[in-house]
């Protein structure tokens, strides 16, 4: 069901992933981006592996859940796994009809398969951790110095983080547009692909109508609270580096300092 995919989704929690300052969060997952695409083989890979691993173990959210927001993106990781290995020149393996299967074919297309699942886990982990408001006020920050070029921070943050939390709300809405439809006896699964792009209508036109009309509650749910964008806003939770955030960092740039070194050998 749609509403199985955690895509957006916040899960509380009292672990050390969630206690981290929602800036230290951000950081890392650059810095875990960065180290994921710098690794070359194997050995670089299982060491940004570990470290996903580690940061699964201690944000104590389900491995599942991990797996399950592979869902939605399944098709495109099949996708670049068959155009990476039917399409990358070098040593022949394998020749069939037109095509033609090469050593460095399957080595590209495998780590490219393991670079895309571990960079939407490792991401995912940020939007299970932090709640919307947290993380709004974490870009806020860190596109603070953006402030002196005019540049709208605070409502650039805020959208982003509205789109991320709209996310998992739209699903559920969608899911239960098509059990409502489905129950009036619509048929999305039988005919051809213009059949089917055509039966989705009935899905689109409601859906579409209760995002607007979520979209209007909530600006007049702000507009009532007086909201007015970020200059003089005060906030409950002050954020504040800890020392947990300085050892997390400390830890994610030895990491990545050891993924570079292992590329620099061609490992």
């Amino acid at each position: 069901m749609l509403k199985d995919i955690p895509l957006g989704q916040f899960f509380p929690g009292n672990s050390l992933a969630h206690r981290l300052d929602p800036r230290t969060k951000l950081i890392l997952t650059v810095l875990y981006i960065v180290a994921l695409f710098c690794a070359k083989w194997f050995v670089s890979y299982a060491l940004v592996a570990a470290l996903l691993v580690l940061s699964v173990k201690v944000s104590g959210v389900a491995p599942k859940a991990l797996v399950r927001g592979l869902k939605p993106v399944l098709f495109l990781i099949c996708f670049t796994a068959v155009l990476n290995l039917l399409y990358t020149p070098g040593d022949l393996w394998v020749s069939f009809w037109i095509f033609k299967i090469t050593k460095q074919g399957i080595s590209t297309a495998f780590f490219m398969v393991l670079r895309i699942m571990m960079l939407i886990m490792g991401t995912f982990l940020l939007t299970y951790t932090t709640s919307p408001i947290a993380l709004t006020d974490g870009l806020e920050t860190l596109l603070g110095p953006l402030k002196k070029l005019k540049a709208p921070v605070h409502e650039l943050s805020m959208m982003m983080s509205i789109a991320l939390r709209f996310i998992p709300l739209l699903i559920e809405e969608t899911d239960k547009i098509m059990s409502a439809q489905k129950a009036r006896g619509a048929d999305f699964e039988s005919g051809n692909l213009l059949q089917r792009a055509k039966a989705l209508v009935p899905i689109l036109v409601p859906l579409f109508i209760s995002a607007f009309r979520r979209a209007d509650e909530l600006a007049v749910a702000m507009e009532c609270r007086c909201y007015h964008g970020g200059e003089g806003r005060t906030k409950l939770h002050v954020l504040q580096y800890a020392a947990r955030d300085y050892g997390v960092l400390l830890v994610y740039g030895a990491v990545l300092a050891g993924v570079l070194a292992l590329a620099g050998f061609g490992l």
